[in-house]
């Protein structure tokens, strides 16, 4: 996998919410984390993840817990994107996987939830990063982007999710100790 070494230099057209940046600080970003839009004018998934979260009267109605598996329904589609509800008792998880050729976002409305994203290292090792996330905060994929999100908090969770560039599409993996994450 190649990385990509990034300056922070946000363009004002695409945020308008205040975010604190250092112009100096340089990150090695996995390229499938980036997203680069056909069309510059597009807003960026997590704002549009950011204002459906914010606005509940467009999802409220649609919220379910199920206890035997975690709960995901559509909430709004056009040609460009597909925007999903989730929501996540204690415990419930996904499998490893990444979502095929679709890029996005998602971003937790409510509660806790662990992400962990599989890797394979230029050098070949398996890698993997937990990140923990609380309210408020996304993430972003790009395609080939391997990860599972779990509940392993004692309250639910409640996230949307923004899929871009494919349908919403789980491709399964299981992860080689050594090699990192393989296709199943």
């Amino acid at each position: 996998m190649r990385v990509s070494l990034l300056s922070v230099n946000p363009a004002p057209a695409q945020f308008d919410t205040p975010f604190l940046f250092r112009e100096d600080l340089m990150f090695a970003v996995p390229d499938n984390t980036l997203l680069r839009p056909e069309n510059p004018a597009l807003r960026h998934p997590v704002r549009v993840a950011l204002e459906v979260a914010a606005d509940r009267d467009r999802w409220k109605h649609l919220l379910r817990y199920d206890p035997d598996e975690r709960f995901a329904t559509l909430v709004e589609k056009d040609e460009r994107q597909e925007v999903w509800l989730m929501s996540w008792l204690p415990g419930q998880r996904t499998d490893l996987h990444d979502h095929a050729f679709a890029s996005g976002a998602f971003t937790l409305v409510s509660g806790h939830l662990t992400e962990a994203v599989a890797r394979r290292a230029p050098d070949g090792r398996a890698i993997t990063e937990l990140h923990a996330l609380s309210a408020g905060q996304s993430r972003v994929f790009g395609p080939g982007y391997v990860h599972e999100v779990r509940n392993d908090g004692p309250d639910p969770a409640i996230s949307i999710h923004v899929y871009r560039d494919a349908e919403r599409e789980m491709r399964s993996y299981h992860l080689d100790p050594l090699g990192g994450p393989v296709l199943d």
